[in-house]
């Protein structure tokens, strides 16, 4: 097992190609739940549950039910059932054992159904772990590693929103552009900084 590789994996999700703020999916959750820390961080590790469970699910529906039968023309519809079923689990159980935090989550939790990141790990995954319809080997970890690094790639995005935007309560912030307009700029702000970090060669 070459751990460095899957260090490499992990880092660039987090950081070179962060999915929110190098590859711009899943901006609407980031942008209606980063009014606060707490919720924030909650979407964060729901958003990373599913990426990583649609990560191992979405590579064995592939490698063993899509390609063995020639049926990779299914993958958008079978992607999209599998991460609408974990979703789906995900809320249920936050709803019974979190009532609070689904309240807070409120239309956005449902939204990680449509939320083109975890889809966007999905495909990912398949279009770079598998070259000439044959799984590269150790592509399943690798898998699980990226769809992993993408969620938490997602928190960290979320939680330094959150951050900037809670200070910006105590800010002197023009009308015109408060909420969802500052928010956009600090959003480019960070995609910019995020930008420094296309730099490195790993």
């Amino acid at each position: 097992m070459d751990i460095a590789s899957y260090i490499t994996i992990i880092i660039s999700t987090v950081f070179i190609n962060n999915f929110i703020l190098s590859r711009f999916l899943g901006l609407c959750s980031f942008i209606g739940v980063s009014k606060n820390t707490g919720p924030s961080v909650s979407m964060g590790l729901a958003v990373t549950f599913v990426t990583t469970m649609a990560s191992i699910i979405t590579w064995l529906i592939y490698n063993y039910v899509l390609l063995p039968y020639n049926l990779e023309y299914l993958r958008t519809l079978s992607f999209i059932l599998v991460i609408a079923s974990f979703v789906q689990f995900t809320e249920i159980v936050i709803q019974k054992k979190f009532p609070a935090l689904y309240r807070a989550f409120g239309i956005y939790l449902p939204l990680i159904t449509v939320n083109c990141a975890v889809f966007g790990v999905a495909i990912l995954n398949t279009d770079v772990f598998f070259l000439h319809g044959h799984a590269e080997p150790g592509s399943f970890l690798k898998a699980l590693v990226q769809g992993f690094g993408a969620g938490a790639g997602y928190t960290l995005a979320m939680l330094i929103m959150s951050g900037i935007r809670e200070r910006l309560e105590y800010a002197d912030v023009p009308h015109s552009m408060k909420d969802v307009p500052i928010t956009f700029v600090i959003a480019s702000l960070m995609s910019m900084a995020f930008l420094g970090f296309s730099g490195f060669k790993i």
